[in-house]
C-alpha cells in the first residue's frame, strides 16, 4: 500500500535529518518492518532517492515558504513530511499533488504535534498554489 510506503519513506528521511545516511541495509531494515511488498518498497526508494538527491534544493523551497520563523525551528517530523510530499510533487509527476499533501497531513498527524497536520497542510498547499 503506497501509503505504508510513504510512512517507511519518512522514517528513513527523518532519520537522515538527524545525520543518518540513508545507508542500503538501514532502508532495507525499514521496509521490512514495514512490510512492504517488492512494488511498495520501489516506491518508496523512488521518494527516498529523490528527497536525498534534491534535500537542500526542497529544504530551500519549504524555508522560502515558510517565513514565520527559520528552518532550523520547524519539527523535523514536519520538515521530514514535507520533504516526502515535496519530493513527489517536483519529481513523481504520476502522483496528483494534492494527494502528496493529504498524505503528508496524515504523516503529520501521526507522528508529530497537535498543530503540525495544519501547519504541513498549509505550508504545502502554499507550495503547490504558487
Amino acid at each position: 500500500m503506497r501509503s505504508d510506503a510513504r510512512e517507511a519513506a519518512f522514517r528513513i528521511v527523518f532519520a537522515d535529518l538527524f545525520g543518518g545516511d540513508g545507508e542500503k541495509n538501514f532502508r532495507a531494515a525499514v521496509y521490512r518492518q514495514a512490510k512492504l511488498n517488492e512494488e511498495d518498497t520501489a516506491f518508496a526508494e523512488r521518494i527516498v532517492s529523490a528527497v536525498l538527491a534534491h534535500k537542500e534544493e526542497l529544504s530551500k523551497e519549504i524555508a522560502e515558504t515558510v517565513t514565520r520563523f527559520a528552518d532550523y525551528r520547524i519539527y523535523p517530523a514536519d520538515k521530514a513530511a514535507m520533504l516526502v510530499a515535496l519530493s513527489e510533487i517536483r519529481y513523481m509527476d504520476d502522483i496528483p499533488p494534492v494527494v502528496s499533501v493529504s498524505e503528508a497531513t496524515s504523516i503529520a498527524r501521526k507522528y508529530s504535534t497537535e498543530k503540525s497536520a495544519d501547519f504541513v497542510n498549509g505550508v504545502l498547499g502554499g507550495i503547490i498554489n504558487k
